[in-house]
């Protein structure tokens, strides 16, 4: 999925604005997925968003201290969402693998049957057993209902995990964070031998 491109970047300009600009970007990019990502059947969505979602983690971590405190808080929701996303991908990758190579079993075991049943005018239901392939099937058939199984129970939870970021009111807080700027660190503050307390890098006068 190819990244929105940022509009309006100064290089000269103030690094916190810069660093805001990237990150509404990337979180109007994410939460434009929905609500057609909450389909279960958009299996492209699902795995755009997924990648939506590292980008905007990446920036997060990158530059959260540039902003206010919720930037923190929302780079480890942002990366549970990316890894949920992930195991709903692999299993989307995985599963139809899984098919295939049944389909593939299955289609060797039938060659086989015909095999066997040479010459006859019809196929004797005892031919279609004891096949090549026959211990194979029920292993695949069983891990291709793991894998379903797992789908939708992941799906479930990504379902459950985005309405809570809606309650939380994910977007809203990320994008205050964003233009936020926490202020800047106090000089680093000694006390002197005659106990008076003198800024780091401050020059004593002289008697």
């Amino acid at each position: 999925m190819k990244s929105r491109k940022v509009k309006g970047i100064d290089p000269d300009g103030p690094l916190g604005d810069q660093l805001e600009r990237i990150v509404r970007v990337r979180t109007d990019e994410l939460c434009a997925f929905m609500p057609r990502a909450g389909d279960p059947a958009e299996v492209a969505h699902l795995h755009d968003m997924r990648i939506a979602a590292k980008r905007l983690r990446y920036i997060l971590e990158i530059a959260e201290e540039s902003f206010g405190p919720y930037a923190a808080t929302a780079a480890k929701r942002v990366k549970e969402l990316q890894d949920l996303l992930g195991e709903i991908h692999d299993c989307d990758v995985t599963l139809p693998r899984i098919l295939a190579l049944a389909e593939r079993a299955r289609a060797e075991d039938v060659r086989a049957a015909l095999r066997r049943a040479g010459d006859a005018e019809d196929l004797e239901p005892k031919l279609a057993t004891g096949g090549p392939n026959a211990q194979a099937h029920r292993g695949l058939a069983t891990l291709a209902t793991y894998s379903q199984a797992r789908r939708e129970l992941l799906f479930e939870r990504f379902a459950a995990f985005w309405q809570g970021l809606e309650r939380e009111g994910f977007r809203a807080r990320l994008e205050y964070a964003a233009a936020e700027r926490p202020p800047a660190p106090s000089p680093d503050v000694d006390a002197g031998d005659d106990g008076l307390s003198v800024a780091s890098g401050a020059s004593t006068p002289t008697p």
